[in-house]
């Protein structure tokens, strides 16, 4: 047998190098096919979850209804949003007036300092910093001005997956026959300008169309919602029933001035709601109106007026995109709150049977009113109590003749905010029928 030849170290190097390639590519290509543990943030929490490609329906709180400094709001959108976020809402729609948050827009910091008490500067500035904030002019003149940052722009540092959205949105303001009609669009991504119309049905159809048609045209979901109807007492039950193509209004508005419990010579907006839904319903053949609850925030200062966090919805939606919130909204799948939270509602339209679960607060008591409505109610019977329950789980079966049946739910505390005297947290199922 001949000796091999003696190889060169140089040769052996090189066996060596390929060796150490083919376990390095060996290792990453094994590693590609398992999961790799997270890295911690910065701060040394876990980050956001990978996507869940079959995640369960859950309860996202949002409200649709707000106004910064781009209309007649008195704080920036910024630090609004920031407000809503820091204390668990999921979503937020700012709504100004006739306007959607995008452009260029300056504003004089004296305007600013005056409509905010003379402490909206100083508070932008210490959320977001002499980085952020972006100023022309001197300081103390009639030129200083502040700039309005567009939603495009401010929703990245606020925005976070499965936890926090903002939503573009306009409040359409209109009037007709002297009375206001206000009507919100969720989810636009461009203004619809107020139609107006010869009649109150009229301004509310003409401005309705315009967003359905511009839905139907984006391809987009959005919603829109009729807003404060007893705000100047402008909007009749007669009106709400008759605008068939108007399924939401705002059944709560925290606003102070928005006459939620009517006066001697109006009903109140619960009221409206049933005398609406009998005659659509029940009359008209058509559709039940769904209720949402705002707050119609415009003060963010602890002063008098319309402050944050006084109404909002708990929408059930396997995503947080606007998208699914809004289709879970058109299929009547949310309640409105004042403070009570809910754990499941639950409406059955083969036992035509409206159940729900509380969600309590330890020390309080609840009670849960299952409201009804006859096929040919008498005037005083439309929304009368069927059921009257101390229970946190209830339910009501409607009976031969009875058509429609929503439930409200009462807590034994005020709301932390309250807007009248006397007033106390509630929580407003969405009305179901027989036709259902």
């Amino acid at each position: 047998m001949k000796n091999e030849p003696a190889k060169s170290p140089l040769f052996c190097l090189s066996i060596l190098s390929l060796v150490c390639l083919s376990t390095n590519l060996l290792v990453e290509n094994t590693l590609a096919f398992f999961p790799q543990q997270q890295a911690l943030e910065p701060d040394g929490t876990s980050p956001d979850p990978e996507p869940n490609p079959d995640p369960q329906p859950k309860w996202w709180k949002g409200n649709l209804h707000t106004h910064s400094l781009w209309s007649d709001g008195n704080d920036f959108p910024e630090v609004i949003s920031d407000w809503y976020r820091q204390r668990g809402y999921h979503f937020l729609a700012i709504s100004d007036h006739n306007v959607l948050q995008e452009g260029a827009k300056w504003m004089d910091v004296d305007k600013v300092q005056q409509r905010s008490h003379g402490k909206g500067m100083e508070r932008y500035l210490e959320k977001f910093g002499k980085s952020w904030v972006e100023t022309r002019g001197e300081p103390g003149t009639e030129k200083y001005q502040v700039r309005l940052k567009p939603l495009d722009e401010y929703r990245y540092l606020l925005e976070r997956n499965n936890h926090f959205i903002l939503i573009p949105a306009e409040e359409i303001t209109d009037s007709a026959q002297g009375h206001p009609v206000h009507m919100n669009a969720t989810n636009l991504d461009e203004v619809i300008k107020p139609l107006g119309g010869k009649t109150v049905r009229e301004a509310m159809e003409n401005n309705l169309r315009a967003v359905l048609e511009l839905e139907k045209a984006k391809g987009r979901e959005i919603l829109p919602h009729l807003n404060h109807p007893n705000f100047k007492y402008g909007i009749t039950f007669e009106d709400l029933a008759a605008v068939m193509s108007e399924r939401f209004f705002e059944v709560y508005n925290g606003h102070p001035d928005v006459h939620h419990l009517g006066d001697p010579k109006n009903p109140g907006v619960e009221r409206m709601w049933d005398l609406a839904n009998h005659l659509r319903v029940n009359k008209l053949g058509g559709s039940i109106l769904y209720g949402v609850g705002t707050d119609d925030s415009h003060e963010y200062f602890g002063k008098a007026g319309s402050r944050p966090g006084r109404g909002w919805v708990m929408v059930r939606s396997k995503f947080l995109t606007p998208e699914h919130l809004i289709r879970a909204m058109k299929a009547g799948d949310f309640y409105a709150s004042s403070g009570t939270t809910l754990k499941d509602v639950r409406w059955d339209p083969q036992s035509k049977t409206l159940s729900v679960d509380i969600d309590p607060q330890e020390g309080l008591t609840y009670k849960t009113e299952y409201l009804v409505t006859d096929i040919d109610a008498k005037p005083e019977d439309i929304g009368r109590t069927g059921l009257a329950s101390q229970q946190l789980s209830s339910s009501y079966t409607l009976k031969k003749g009875e058509s429609i049946v929503r439930a409200v739910i009462t807590a034994s505390i005020p709301p932390e905010d309250p807007v009248w005297k006397e007033q106390l947290q509630q929580a407003w199922t969405q009305p179901f029928s027989t036709s259902q």
